[in-house]
Formats: C-alpha cells, sequence, structure tokens
C-alpha cells in the first residue's frame, strides 16, 4: 500500500479531516519512529509489531560474487521487524 492509498482510506473513514491533516499525522508518525530508532530506542506498537536495531559486526572475508574480490564491510547496524501475534493471526487466516 503506498502513503497515497492510505491518505485516501483515511480520509474516507474520517471525512472531517482534510488529506494535509491526515499526511501530516502520517509524517509525525513516521519521524517519531525514525527519531527513536536513530536514538537506539526500541519501537513497540502493540497490535501491529516491534521495530528494533540490530548490530552486525565487522567483515573482513567478505567476497563480491561477481569478481571473486576480497572486500571489507565495517560495523553497521540493521533495522529490523517483527510482527505482533494478532498480526500474523490477521495475515494467515
Amino acid at each position: 500500500m503506498s502513503k497515497k492509498k492510505l491518505i485516501e482510506q483515511l480520509k474516507q473513514k474520517n471525512p472531517q479531516l482534510n488529506r494535509s491533516q491526515i499526511d501530516n499525522v502520517i509524517n509525525i508518525f513516521i519521524k517519531s519512529i525514525s527519531h527513536a530508532l536513530k536514538n537506539g530506542k526500541n519501537v513497540q506498537i502493540k497490535g501491529l509489531g516491534r521495530w528494533y536495531l540490530k548490530k552486525l559486526k565487522e567483515n573482513y572475508n567478505a567476497r563480491n560474487p561477481k569478481t571473486n574480490e576480497l572486500i571489507y564491510k565495517p560495523k553497521r547496524v540493521k533495522v529490523k521487524f517483527r510482527p505482533s501475534k494478532k498480526l500474523k493471526k490477521i495475515i494467515n487466516e
């Protein structure tokens, strides 16, 4: 689902709000999650899931599969999402 379709669905359920207000709410939601993750915190929304950070170690022995050349991959952080049991149940019905 795209952001535009999400705004349209929220507009149908909340006709008193205009599109720019809905867009602002979505942007604030996304920025809040991004800001929390940037500061090293986990974000959990009941019924939806949890975003968390996973630290990946540096790797000296990684290879470029095309050229078979050794490359170095530094330490990095990856964002992971774990869906809630309720969301898994909805998806698997």
